[in-house]
C-alpha cells in the first residue's frame, strides 16, 4: 500500500493552520484530530475548537477532539524542562509542547490505523526541523512541511474568508505573557 492509499489522521493547532494544510490534502482521506492541551484556558481552547469545527464542515472533513487536559500537559513541559516560562518561545519549552502533541496524535493514529501530520508546521514561528525530528520517534509520522508553497498566506486568507477566529499567541500562557496579551 503506497502512502498516500494510508488514511491520515492531522493533528490540528487551530482552524486557520488547517487551512492552509488540507488543500495539499485533497487526493487522501483525512481526518482532523484537534489535540490542544496547551491553550491557556478553557475559553481559549473552545474559541479554537468553534473554529476547527468551522474548517471541518467548510472542507467536508471529520473532526475528532482529544480532552482538554491543560494540568497534565503542564506538568509534561514542567518536567521536561523545570520552569518553562524561563524559555522562549521556538526554544525548550515548545520542542516539549510539540512532543507531547505528536505522542497524542500518534497513540490515536496507532488506534485508528492510519498515519499522522501536523498543522504545526504551516506556521512561520514554528521550527519544522524540530517537528520532523519529535514526528521522527514515531513509524506513521509523515513530514509534511506546509509552509512550503505559501502554506502560511493561504492559511490567512482562508481563514479571513471562513471569517474565523485567528488568534495572535500560540496559545500557552507563557506565550501569552511574552506577547504582553
Amino acid at each position: 500500500m503506497n502512502e498516500k492509499e494510508v488514511p491520515l489522521l492531522l493533528h490540528i493547532c487551530c482552524g486557520p493552520c488547517a487551512t492552509g494544510c488540507l488543500p495539499r490534502l485533497t487526493d487522501r482521506e483525512v481526518v482532523l484530530y484537534y489535540s490542544n492541551s496547551n491553550l491557556c484556558s478553557p475559553e481559549e481552547y473552545e474559541k479554537r475548537l468553534d473554529s476547527a469545527y468551522r474548517v471541518a464542515k467548510a472542507f467536508g472533513r471529520e473532526l475528532l477532539t482529544d480532552p482538554y487536559d491543560h494540568e497534565s500537559w503542564l506538568a509534561h513541559v514542567t518536567a521536561a524542562h523545570g520552569d518553562p516560562a524561563q524559555y522562549r518561545e521556538k526554544g525548550l519549552r515548545c520542542g516539549a509542547c510539540f512532543a507531547w502533541s505528536l505522542s497524542r496524535t500518534a497513540e490515536k493514529a496507532a488506534e485508528l490505523g492510519m498515519h499522522f501530520a501536523t498543522t504545526l508546521t504551516v506556521s512561520p514561528h514554528k521550527n519544522s526541523r524540530l517537528i520532523f525530528s519529535i514526528g521522527g520517534a514515531y513509524a506513521q509520522f509523515e513530514p509534511w512541511d506546509f509552509k512550503q508553497e505559501n502554506g502560511f498566506a493561504l492559511s490567512i486568507a482562508e481563514s479571513k474568508r471562513l471569517e474565523l477566529y485567528r488568534q495572535n499567541f500560540c496559545g500557552c500562557e507563557f506565550s501569552r505573557m511574552e506577547r504582553g496579551l
